[in-house]
């Protein structure tokens, strides 16, 4: 099995881990915080000090990041990834990015003989754990399908998108649709029950119509059960509502809706619930109308 590497160890990250360890990939480990290390120490990973001590002896290495500025330091960064790489490694970047920052790392690393994919992934906290991710891939496809054991061993389903860059745009893409159904979900719950409906109900019916989804499903029965337990905290997908804005308008392209609900999730995030789940978005509005909802 190839060696691999593992940078970045958040509630993504760690679930990832978790995953190939259980496979019996020979893995390294960093993370900025030593500390997260030591659970898959225990488990038979190595742990290195520096980004670029990580990646050295990897065939293929993956890193799941915060944000561009994280990306930024650790692959281009005093003792980050490009210091350590070598030709013929194959770089796996699963950060929520602009796919502008995709493009200038493939361009970094071909030049050193390292292969690039940015290869984001749609889940959370629980997909993470269970290896359930859904994964959109941008680069070559014949390095797509080369490193296609290593991705089924984390997710439900693996998608190639087009060249550099792709899987990033997608990546983009499907979080808008994830915020507006949120926003939507959260509308729709206040109107219900400023209209008398028993919010039990009203899910009853959302789970069975033609408009059903599995972010209604689980949101919802969270929402009325009052539980915001952190699976996707709602300052990062502030960071991505802000990556969507700046994505539509390099491209000149239409969101009105999604800047509307940049707008609660900025408002949400200022009334201190940030670091709570996604779904907490919902409590701007609820603060809006007066209500909560709630069983």
């Amino acid at each position: 099995m190839e060696r691999i590497a593992f940078l970045g160890l958040g509630i993504m990250g760690q679930g990832m881990v978790s995953n190939l360890l259980k496979a019996g990939y020979p893995l390294t480990v960093w993370n900025r915080s030593a500390k997260k290390c030591a659970p898959f120490v225990k488990q038979g990973a190595t742990k290195t000090r520096t980004p670029a001590e990580a990646v050295q002896e990897a065939e293929v290495f993956l890193y799941c990041l915060a944000d561009d500025a994280a990306v930024e330091q650790v692959v281009f960064g005093p003792h980050g990834i490009l210091e350590g790489v070598h030709a013929g490694q194959i770089a796996i970047n699963m950060t929520t990015q602009m796919p502008a920052l995709s493009l200038r790392e493939a361009a970094a690393y071909k030049a050193r003989g390292v292969h690039f994919l940015d290869a984001p992934v749609f889940g959370s906290k629980n997909e993470a754990a269970q290896a359930g991710l859904w994964i959109v891939a941008g680069g070559e496809r014949k390095i797509f399908d080369r490193v296609q054991p290593i991705l089924k061993t984390l997710s439900a389903s693996t998608h190639h998108m087009g060249g550099h860059g792709k899987g990033a745009s997608m990546k983009l893409v499907g979080n808008l649709i994830v915020a507006s159904q949120l926003h939507a979900l959260g509308e729709a719950m206040i109107l219900a029950v400023k209209a008398g409906l028993n919010p039990r109900d009203v899910l009853g019916v959302l789970h069975v119509t033609d408009f059903k989804s599995p972010i209604f499903d689980g949101v919802g029965a969270a929402l009325i059960e009052r539980n915001f337990d952190t699976h996707f905290a709602l300052k990062l997908m502030l960071k991505d509502a802000n990556l969507i804005a700046r994505f539509a308008e390099q491209l000149n392209s239409p969101t009105p809706a999604s800047a509307v609900i940049r707008e609660t999730i900025k408002a949400a995030v200022n009334h201190g619930w940030g670091a709570e789940n996604a779904s907490a978005l919902i409590k701007a509005l609820e603060a809006q109308a007066g209500v909560e909802v709630k069983a």
